[in-house]
């Protein structure tokens, strides 16, 4: 009986690692850092010590311990003022004409999206556009908005996209008293996460993404051996906290999304047309390290 119980319980364990994608392929553990601790006696007290990999805490010798890069903050959006980003970051569309120059359709070829009052606008059968930078684990910040008027509904009412890597879609809808499924409203990681809260403005409204991403990484045999991950602020709220994307977000059909593809360590964004006039302004990125 002995023997059948154990047998039984690894049957059960290879089955499990079946179906979660064996868990030890999708993640790898971020090195942990080397803390030593001791103490010394001085004028007769006890004084603790510590290090963390190397450096003493508050350690105030720039040379051992260097102090951060400044990096002059940029300014907030306020109604129909955009803002600017901050010193350090790469500015795509700062909403100039000349900004346009930042962008091609998928096929590197000059965009049929328009410049208007400030703002990328997608224009009917436009297609994709796309950055020529490109970027792979990063910051981002972009501000969109829907159209005014509200003609349809559901995924029809001013959709678009944000894709990470030209990969990974932040949706992009008029979530405002619009229902249709969960995992394809603003914020959702489409097909994957529905965000935690609607937080949609009006539409017409400029509304704000920033989002944290670290990208996927795959080994040499095109195996995904680190998930990609997100933190997604809608609106200053926090509608996504660290999310570990299980797969991709492409459409897999009414029912499913794809799977992780091996790709590029950077990959250009891409701003999706769905056949309605959504704009985009204010889009700058801060690479990350991985």
């Amino acid at each position: 009986m002995k023997l059948r119980t154990i047998a039984g319980f690894f049957v059960v364990l290879s089955l499990a690692i079946v179906l979660t994608g064996c868990a030890s392929e999708q993640k790898t553990e971020y090195a942990k850092p080397v803390i030593k601790t001791w103490t010394k006696t001085i004028d007769e007290k006890e004084v603790r010590y510590m290090t963390i990999d190397g450096v003493m805490v508050h350690e105030k010798d720039p040379a051992k311990q260097p102090l951060p890069p400044i990096v002059t903050p940029g300014t907030p959006s306020c109604g129909e003022k955009a803002g600017t980003a901050p010193s350090d970051a790469v500015v795509l569309f700062d909403g100039t004409p000349e900004a346009m120059k930042n962008w091609t359709n998928t096929r590197g070829e000059k965009t049929k999206w328009i410049f208007a009052d400030g703002a990328l606008e997608c224009v009917k059968r436009s297609g994709y556009i796309q950055s020529k930078e490109k970027f792979g684990s990063c910051q981002l910040h972009v501000e969109w908005a829907s159209p005014v008027n509200v003609k349809r509904d559901g995924q029809g009412r001013g959709n678009s996209g944000v894709f990470l890597m030209g990969q990974y879609e932040v949706q992009v809808l008029d979530s405002l008293n619009n229902i249709t499924y969960a995992d394809g409203q603003a914020g959702a990681l489409y097909g994957r996460k529905k965000p935690d809260v609607n937080v949609s403005r009006e539409p017409g409204q400029w509304q704000t993404y920033d989002i944290v991403f670290h990208r996927p990484i795959f080994n040499k045999a095109g195996e995904i051996v680190k998930r990609a991950t997100f933190v997604v602020f809608h609106n200053g709220v926090l509608i996504h906290d660290y999310f570990d994307l299980s797969g991709g977000t492409g459409w897999g059909g009414p029912h499913a999304a794809t799977e992780y593809v091996a790709h590029a360590d950077k990959l250009p964004l891409k701003l999706q047309d769905h056949g309605n006039p959504v704009r985009f302004r204010n889009i700058w990125v801060r690479p990350l390290k991985d």
